[in-house]
């Protein structure tokens, strides 16, 4: 075959790859294509945890959190996410939906019987506290069910989020990854302050 065969040949070659490729992606659906919808943050949904204790116990609240936001502001997660990662100054509106948001996480988990009762929580938060030695062997020394009479977890928690100063947290946010990855690590804190504060007035 000569040169001037082999070159005309090579355009219908393409056309006929390009035919089968073609073929095959409709067979497979790809006529009907269309891309995925972000979820709907006001349907509930299952959260699950990687972690345990206190940090499991915030990573839930934070992603019902969000979702509780995000519908109250009628957005998606991803918008939501995505518009406070990009701005340094989160509307009124949008702190008040992240702070309901996550007082209504609270009441959803205490509704489910999701919520651990207070004793489980103490030695972490014990760990992390700034106590001297007498008075954290006292309060470890407190049986779970003097614990649980005086502290209620939704308490803790409430008091732990009322706490946060969301604007400033949400100022320092690198990119939109961030939004949970802050917000976890800030209401664990917050929580084990607020459950070591609290715990150090039963004795």
């Amino acid at each position: 075959m000569n040169a001037r065969l082999r070159a005309s040949g090579l355009p219908a070659l393409a056309v006929a790859l390009v035919g089968g490729v073609l073929a095959v992606q409709l067979a497979n659906g790809g006529g009907s294509f269309e891309p995925l919808r972000p979820a709907d943050p006001c349907v509930q949904r299952e959260v699950t945890s990687r972690a345990d204790g206190i940090e499991g116990l915030t990573e839930r609240l934070v992603l019902l959190g969000v979702d509780g936001a995000a519908c109250r502001l009628d957005v998606s997660r991803e918008a939501l996410a995505l518009e406070l990662a990009q701005t340094e100054d989160p509307t009124d509106a949008e702190i008040e939906a992240l702070h309901d948001g996550l007082l209504a996480a609270v009441r959803r988990l205490e509704e489910e019987g999701m919520l651990p009762p207070a004793s489980e929580l103490v030695d972490e938060a014990l760990d992390n506290a700034d106590l001297n030695g007498l008075l954290e062997a006292a309060i470890r020394a407190l049986p779970d069910s003097v614990i649980d009479a005086a502290l209620k977890t939704d308490d803790v928690l409430v008091r732990a989020i009322d706490d946060l100063d969301l604007r400033e947290l949400l100022a320092n946010l690198e990119d939109q990854d961030d939004l949970n990855r802050q917000l976890e690590a800030a209401i664990t804190q917050a929580v084990k302050d607020s459950l070591a504060a609290r715990l150090r007035d039963l004795i």
